[in-house]
């Protein structure tokens, strides 16, 4: 068995204060495969100490030499991707497919988009006699979930290499193997010292000694919305920076227009997303919104989809749904799905338990509920698994006023045939962002949402703009 008991603070492997252990359940088979030993605020005293006495000279860097310590990375990054796959399928239970394909190649392409942006990003801006100058915020305090471990390390550490910014790093306990990986590497880059630190530990104890920490000047968190709260919360006393990407309830208007091959394209796809990495997905398209004429049409097409994902171990040959992370997730959706049931809407495929032929291990089976209303739990809860629930409208009026009938707003999907018309329909939804007939995700455009989704950008420039704090110097230009 793996035993992670060293943090990575100041460029060196260091023993951790606590003592703590957290068994790391695989959740194929729902056996402990590592141990990791939870840190403490003393820990995260350390790691800021450390990340502070490196800022001076990091910040001072140069484009060209923050630059080529980025390109070390990367190209240490590229050595590891078979390792970071791994280990990422045994952690969370990520199917080898996506592990390799999506989960671990991510990480190369935002460390990738970001060296570009960095390349030509201004960082003073002359108007007039004065000149605005973009500065590194400071020390940054990162605390990121499983779900999809590198990118949502990569969303937040790139931008803060880039910028000048040194780092505080709290992966999740549920996923730590994949991040002692990433601290390997960063060590084999040569990244300076100090520059990148990272403490194993929980939330309640790790989390909070980041979010409160005087020394931290900026921290950025990826996880719940509840969990968002309590992150916003701890750090309100120090009045430092807070960027936070929350839950989702995201909604999938599918107009009417669309041929018979069309409507089934798009309602099949939406149902195939929800499978993605076991529908554990803060953007999943989990309220399909559909013309109530063709609720039939689509839950037929919508239970099709679903009974013919393979639910199966994540080192299974082909294109599997493999396992969700945890007892404690796997618990969460069998009590939305009960809800479901329970306040009527029309189970059409999947439902409780597991997959009949999968008596061990955190599988769920692809479900779909049908004439679901939007104030049904399963409509207004994240759930955070394969489950798709369809609603009918009568109208575009009342598409988009469902669609906006939530807490949330962090993406939405329109598919239809009249591109003017989707446009349109992009215009009224009120979330950060939406994927026109299908459209593929781009590292170089804002992710982040409205309302208790979250506040702040990642990824491309904007999500440079969360790592600086601007600078007004007057009469610079000045005789």
């Amino acid at each position: 068995m793996q035993i992670l008991n060293k943090f990575y603070i100041d460029g060196k492997w260091v023993t951790p204060n606590g003592t703590e252990t957290l068994d790391v359940i695989n959740p194929a088979d729902e056996e402990a495969y590592a141990k990791v030993v939870l840190g403490t605020a003393k820990d995260v005293d350390l790691a800021v100490a450390s990340a502070q006495k490196a800022f001076p000279t990091w910040s001072k860097t140069s484009r060209s030499e923050r630059l080529e310590v980025m390109g070390r990375f990367l190209a240490a990054y590229h050595a590891r991707l078979d390792d970071i796959a791994k280990a990422i399928t045994e952690e969370m239970g990520a199917p080898a497919w996506i592990a390799s394909a999506m989960q671990a190649p991510v990480g190369l392409g935002l460390l990738t988009s970001d060296i570009e942006t960095l390349k030509t990003f201004e960082f003073t801006e002359q108007r007039g006699n004065s000149m605005v100058v973009r500065e590194p915020v400071g020390v940054c305090g990162l605390i990121t979930p499983w779900n999809w471990p590198m990118n949502q390390i990569f969303c937040k550490l790139s931008p803060a290499l880039a910028t000048g910014c040194t780092v505080v790093w709290k992966p999740s306990e549920v996923s730590p193997v994949s991040a002692q990986i990433l601290m390997e590497i960063i060590d084999e880059a040569k990244i300076p010292a100090g520059v990148v630190n990272m403490v194993h530990g929980d939330g309640p104890v790790v989390g909070n000694a980041i979010a409160s920490h005087p020394g931290i000047d900026m921290v950025s968190f990826t996880g719940s919305t509840s969990a968002g709260i309590s992150v916003a919360k701890a750090a309100a006393p120090t009045v430092k920076r807070v960027a936070q990407e929350l839950g989702g309830k995201s909604a999938n208007i599918i107009l009417d227009d669309l041929d018979a091959q069309g409507f089934a394209k798009a309602v099949s796809g939406g149902m195939q997303t929800m499978s993605i990495n076991s529908g554990q997905n803060c953007n999943a398209p989990s309220r399909m919104l559909v013309p109530a004429v063709r609720m039939q049409e689509a839950l037929k097409i919508a239970a099709a989809t679903a009974n013919a994902i393979q639910v199966a171990a994540p080192n299974t040959e082909g294109m599997v749904m493999g396992p969700v992370v945890s007892e404690a997730q796997w618990n969460r959706i069998q009590d939305l799905i009960a809800k479901g049931i329970e306040q009527g809407a029309e189970l059409v495929a999947g439902g409780l338990g597991r997959p009949e032929d999968l008596n061990r291990g955190f599988y769920v089976r692809p479900t779909v509920f049908g004439d679901v209303t939007n104030d049904m739990a399963i409509a207004r809860e994240e759930i955070f698994g394969p489950v798709l629930c369809i609603l009918g409208y009568e109208d575009e009026e009342q598409a988009i006023e469902i669609a906006n009938d939530t807490l949330y707003g962090l993406s939405g999907y329109i598919s239809g045939n009249n591109i003017d018309r989707v446009r349109e329909l992009a215009a009224k939804l009120r979330t950060g962002m939406v994927h026109l007939n299908g459209a593929t995700p781009d590292f170089t455009m804002p992710f982040g949402g409205y309302r208790q989704s979250g506040n702040g950008r990642e990824r491309g420039p904007d999500g440079f703009d969360e790592y600086l704090e601007s600078k007004s110097i007057l009469g610079y230009a000045a005789e």
